[in-house]
C-alpha cells in the first residue's frame, strides 16, 4: 500500500485544520484511503500529514494538482511541503 507523508510549516493551525477537514471529500475523490495528522510537541505550526492511498499514480497526480495548490495557500501552508512517496514493505512488531 502506498503512503504519502507531508511536512510543512502553517501560519495559524486552527484556520489550517478547517481548510484540511474541508478538502477531505477532494482527497477521497483523488484516491487517499485516510491517514494519520501529527502536530509537532515542540514546534506545534509544524504539521505531519500521512495519508494512504490506492495507488501511487493517483497519489502522484494528487499532489500536483492546481486544486490542492489552491487549498494549501488558503490553509495558510508557510513554506514548501516535505513530500515523499513510499511503498510499505513490512510492519514490525517492536
Amino acid at each position: 500500500m502506498p503512503y504519502v507523508p507531508i511536512r510543512h510549516k502553517v501560519a495559524d493551525y486552527l484556520k489550517w485544520k478547517r481548510v484540511f477537514d474541508a478538502h477531505g471529500a477532494t482527497r477521497k475523490a483523488g484516491g487517499s484511503k485516510g491517514g494519520r495528522l501529527f502536530r509537532s510537541a515542540d514546534k506545534p505550526k509544524e504539521i505531519l500529514i500521512l495519508l494512504r492511498w490506492g495507488n501511487l499514480r493517483r497519489a502522484r497526480r494528487f499532489l500536483k494538482s492546481a486544486d490542492l495548490r489552491k487549498a494549501m495557500k488558503r490553509a495558510g501552508v508557510k513554506d514548501r511541503p516535505d513530500v515523499y512517496f513510499l511503498q510499505e514493505r513490512a510492519r514490525p512488531t517492536a
